[in-house]
């Protein structure tokens, strides 16, 4: 049990799991078109994890930590653009930023998080344009509504957990947990087809294969449920793409 509660604390409240799984995402994208580089991984792991940092620990005794790690990562993120990528990516990075603060900061007086049903398609927006714009030359739509799904569809089962606590007008709040699983099912479901349309073979396969796993995690999600089961499971959805396309690729 306190093996547990280390792994969760080091691995899940450090904002560490979700920032690798983004980031795999992301890489699996890249992969598609081709634009694997290992700065761009760096820079979207950097910036997941200073973003999730301080939406989680804003308003806490470790916001000043926080804001110091925040400014070093910043200053760090842009000197990797300078020296590997141009100024259009800075641009894009600073969009991407600025689209995260917008979501949840305690110097704003009204944030996206605050606006009822909102969150879950903000945040599949935001992760959208880190895969269908800021790694590629050009804004690649299919992979934007690739992603906005099926991220949308993924932030559908936390507001199953956190329907109980949360202040906000939220899809299980409003439509019920039932019908909030149908929303998320659709979600995944147009994004599979999207991915079968318009992504390599392997690409669509280990999409279609990911959709199977996270169809059955929407299943059995419920308010009721150890938060280890949406922080862990349903967040490991994320990272699935790319562990299938390895597995179908290389074994």
């Amino acid at each position: 049990m306190n093996c547990l509660k280390v792994l969760k604390k080091t691995v899940i409240d450090s904002q560490l799991y979700v920032s690798l799984m983004g980031t795999f995402f992301a890489v699996f994208f890249m992969l598609e078109q081709n634009t694997f580089r290992f700065p761009s991984v760096f820079l979207i792991f950097i910036t997941y994890f200073s973003g999730y940092l301080y939406t989680k620990y804003q308003n806490t005794k470790h916001f000043y930590k926080i804001f110091i790690l925040n400014m070093i990562a910043g200053i760090f993120s842009a000197v990797l653009i300078i020296f590997n990528h141009n100024e259009i990516r800075l641009v894009k990075w600073l969009v991407i930023v600025i689209l995260g603060l917008l979501y949840n900061s305690f110097f704003l007086e009204t944030y996206i998080r605050k606006i009822p049903l909102l969150k879950v398609f903000y945040v599949g927006f935001v992760w959208a344009l880190v895969n269908c714009w800021l790694t590629l030359p050009e804004f690649n739509i299919p992979i934007f509504f690739i992603s906005f799904f099926f991220v949308t569809a993924l932030v559908l089962p936390f507001d199953i957990r956190d329907m109980k606590s949360d202040t906000v007008e939220t899809f299980p709040k409003l439509i019920g947990v039932p019908n909030t699983k149908y929303l998320a099912y659709v979600l995944v479901f147009i994004s599979v087809i999207l991915s079968v349309f318009y992504l390599k073979f392997q690409y669509g396969l280990s999409i279609f294969l990911t959709a199977i796993i996270t169809f059955i995690l929407i299943y059995f999600s419920e308010s009721k449920r150890d938060d280890a089961y949406f922080s862990f499971g349903v967040e490991t959805c994320s990272v699935l793409p790319f562990l299938f396309l390895i597995i179908l690729e290389y074994f």
